[in-house]
């Protein structure tokens, strides 16, 4: 349940504001897409998954290849890409005895590109 979900109608009573809460009540996030949104995010949050999906923006990658671009150990790879993979942002895919991953979807880079956008400009100076 939202927080507006939670609070009294009244509540917004007490301000000279035009209230918008009961009509924008509809349009908002259900708490199952709220919950999903936020552990992604949390996931996301994450600088060395960020680095393994910005490695992986350019195409599939081996876990050595990842563990290189990024700087980790191969071991520590294989650990966030099972969060990832658990979470549908990346997607195996097997050859022989060699497994490469891919980015699961274009959302992901997409959500990627505007994040680093607005950090971008926010750090510049906007």
């Amino acid at each position: 349940m939202s927080t507006v979900d939670q609070q009294s109608p009244d509540l917004t009573a007490s301000c000279d504001a035009t209230h918008l809460a009961s009509r924008r009540r509809a349009t908002l996030m259900g708490a199952r897409t709220v919950e999903a949104l936020a552990d992604t995010f949390r996931v996301l949050g994450d600088p060395t998954r960020v680095r393994m999906l910005d490695a992986l923006a350019g195409g599939e990658l081996c876990v050595c290849d990842i563990a290189a671009l990024v700087g980790i150990s191969e071991s520590a790879v294989s650990h966030q890409l099972r969060l990832l993979r658990g979470m549908r942002l990346v997607r195996p895919r097997r050859a022989g005895r060699l497994v490469y991953y891919a980015v699961d979807d274009q959302h992901i880079l997409e959500l990627l590109k505007q994040a680093s956008t607005h950090v971008e400009e926010s750090r510049f100076g906007r």
